[in-house]
C-alpha cells in the first residue's frame, strides 16, 4: 500500500504546499479536514495534523480512497510520526442550531485549538478560512493535494466512524455502525419505521419529514 504521499527524502510528491509554506518561513504547518457533512445523523468531526516535513508514511492518501482497515493502519502510522494531532466535533444539536457549514468550521477550529505545539500555518480543505489568528490557506480538494490534509482526513474519518459505532449501541435499530449516518436505503427505512432519534440532524431533508 504505497499511498499518494508516501515519498522518499527531499521533496516528495504530495508535499508541495507544505514545502511552499516552509520556504515562506513557516515552521509548523497543520493540515485540517472534516468528515460527516453530508450525513443525516451524528456529529461532524474534524482533525488537524502536524507532520514532520516530508515524512514518508506508507499508505497515506485521501481517506476516501482507502478501505476502513487501510485507514486504521495508516492512522496508526500517522500517530507514530506526528508532531501534533487535534480532534474537534460539532454534534447534531449544534449543526441544527448553526447550520452545517458553520458547524463544520467550528469543529475544525476546535481541532486546531487542541494542537500542541501550536501551528504557525494552516492548510484547510475546502474554500473557507477559519476564524483564528493563524496564517492559513484554503485548498479545494486539499485531501488529494496535501499530505497533512490527507492525514487529517484519515484521523477524522476513523474517529467519526468509531463515534457512529458507539451511537449504534445507544440508538439500536438505525444501523449507524454500518452506514455511519449516511442516507442509505437501510437508514431511510429505519427513519420511516422508527422516526428520528437524538442523534439525527432534525433540520436536514430526509429527517425533518419524519418528526
Amino acid at each position: 500500500m504505497a499511498g499518494l504521499f508516501s515519498g522518499s527524502e527531499g521533496e516528495p510528491a504530495g508535499w508541495a504546499l507544505e514545502y511552499e509554506a516552509s520556504r515562506a518561513g513557516y515552521r509548523l504547518v497543520a493540515g485540517v479536514d472534516e468528515v460527516g457533512r453530508g450525513t443525516l445523523a451524528g456529529p461532524v468531526v474534524a482533525a488537524a495534523v502536524i507532520l514532520p516535513l516530508g515524512a514518508s508514511i506508507e499508505g497515506l492518501a485521501d481517506s476516501k480512497v482507502l478501505t476502513p482497515r487501510q485507514r486504521w493502519l495508516v492512522r496508526e502510522r500517522i500517530l507514530d510520526r506526528k508532531i501534533a494531532v487535534g480532534l474537534g466535533a460539532a454534534g447534531a444539536g449544534e449543526i441544527d442550531r448553526l447550520n452545517i457549514l458553520r458547524a463544520s468550521l467550528l469543529a475544525m477550529r476546535r481541532a486546531v485549538e487542541l494542537l500542541d505545539p501550536k501551528p504557525d500555518f494552516l492548510l484547510i480543505d475546502g474554500k473557507m478560512r477559519l476564524d483564528l489568528d493563524v496564517d492559513q490557506k484554503a485548498v479545494i480538494g486539499g485531501d488529494a493535494k496535501s499530505a497533512c490534509v490527507a492525514a487529517a482526513s484519515i484521523v477524522a474519518k476513523v474517529a467519526r466512524d468509531a463515534m457512529m459505532d458507539v451511537l449504534d449501541g445507544v440508538f439500536p435499530g438505525y444501523g449507524f455502525a454500518r452506514h455511519k449516518g449516511y442516507a442509505t436505503l437501510e437508514h431511510r427505512g429505519a427513519l420511516r419505521g422508527l422516526g428520528p432519534c437524538f442523534a439525527h440532524r432534525r433540520t436536514f431533508r430526509g429527517v425533518r419529514e419524519w418528526l
